[in-house]
């Protein structure tokens, strides 16, 4: 029996929530593609750099799925939407390349996700959250004209 997009979805969630890249890197396929609030990553090499780099940020990361959202082909795809929680103890990219040093604030961050998988392996992985969301939360100052 095929792997469904549900359960490689599950798979990431745990994978990350033990901390473990190698076992999050197996759910995908080598010329996958993650996009994120951050920017794009292709391929294994760049996808790993992303999660290995959000990990050392929050070393204690958590992702807690809330809503499973029913999808038309689950064997295709997977939608979720879930809580991101962690300690900001490692530096943060940033857009525009630089990163937010450690700030010690704790984060409860909301997102949604989507994955299509073929051949059993992720192929294309986009997460959604809201970086105004996460950057007050770590006590980032914002020009006024954002604010």
């Amino acid at each position: 029996m095929m792997v469904t997009a549900r359960e490689l979805k599950d798979r990431v969630f745990a994978a990350l929530n033990d901390h473990d890249l190698e076992a999050t890197m197996r759910c995908f396929a080598r010329d996958a593609v993650y996009v994120g609030p951050v920017g794009s990553a292709e391929g294994h090499e760049q996808i790993a750099w992303y999660f290995q780099h959000l990990l050392q940020a929050f070393p204690d990361l958590q992702l807690t799925p809330w809503c499973k959202v029913p999808v038309c082909d689950p064997a295709v795809s997977a939608v979720c939407e879930y809580v991101m929680t962690g300690t900001h103890l490692g530096p943060l990219l940033l857009p525009g390349g630089s990163a937010l040093e450690a700030t010690s604030q704790r984060i409860a961050v909301r997102g949604a996700g989507l994955c299509i998988i073929e051949n059993g392996l992720i192929i294309s992985d986009r997460d959604y959250y809201d970086q105004l969301e996460l950057f007050s939360q770590l006590g980032l100052c914002l020009p006024e004209a954002v604010a």
